[in-house]
């Protein structure tokens, strides 16, 4: 019987890192962009693959490195990650009712290797996903993760000076990377980007806050604003056809 389980665990797990070796091949141009730009943002290999195997979350991964070339503080870098992906929350939960009944500690561990696209596909997977079916889909995506940024960094140290420092353009282009197909699909993310823009020019310009702070609350300003206002145009959609 043990062998049985074994056999099936293993056949899992195969299936998983079948399924997540196209998300490791997504992650190679980015992750390898991010080992560039935190070699040109001042840190070393070490600090980089620190980086990549603790948070493990690329657009947050990409926000700490602009956030640190302004001179932003720990906590408010640790404040904005959160906020960030507190989206996490919500797949983890929609993951674990998907997922087979396992030991505590093993959702643990593979629950940190959610992201977008691996939630995707464990989503959309038919049926139960098994622990072995995740642990394998999320290893060779943390892997290709972790390995690509530290290739980044040293390739990055090989380039010139005078390329090194203009490749810090490329983390805006990977902002607006991230943002367009999010504003294409949905009207609320064009709000929302406006609200903190015009949120965080305003506490630039007066200098009432720090860059960090001023980031962090014309987010969190933005997200409570796009919501009320949501909520109450859902409540007069209800009245509407009650009435």
């Amino acid at each position: 019987m043990a062998e049985i389980t074994l056999s099936k665990q293993s056949s899992e797990f195969r299936k998983g890192i079948q399924a997540g070796i196209s998300i490791a091949i997504g992650y190679f141009p980015i992750a390898l962009t991010f080992g560039l730009l935190a070699k040109t943002n001042g840190l070393t290999v070490g600090e980089t693959i620190m980086m990549s195997l603790l948070v493990y979350a690329g657009a947050s991964q990409y926000m700490s490195l602009s956030l640190l070339s302004m001179g932003t503080g720990i906590f408010e870098i640790v404040l904005t990650t959160f906020i960030v992906n507190i989206r996490h929350f919500l797949m983890a939960a929609s993951l674990n009712e998907k997922s087979e009944d396992d030991h505590i500690l093993n959702k643990m561990i593979y629950s940190f290797g959610i992201t977008d696209e691996t939630f995707s596909v464990a989503a959309t997977k038919e049926g139960t996903v098994t622990t072995g079916y995740l642990f394998g889909l999320f290893s060779i995506s943390y892997a290709s993760w972790v390995i690509n940024s530290g290739i980044g960094h040293v390739i990055g140290a090989s380039l010139p000076q005078t390329l090194q420092e203009s490749m810090s353009i490329a983390l805006y282009a990977m902002f607006i990377g991230l943002l367009v197909p999010s504003m294409k699909k949905s009207v609320k993310v064009i709000f929302l980007a406006a609200f903190s823009a015009i949120f965080n020019s305003i506490f630039a310009f007066t200098q009432i806050l720090s860059s960090g702070w001023a980031i962090v609350l014309a987010t969190l300003l933005s997200a409570v604003i796009i919501e009320a206002i949501d909520t109450w145009r859902g409540k007069q959609r209800r009245n509407f056809i009650e009435n």
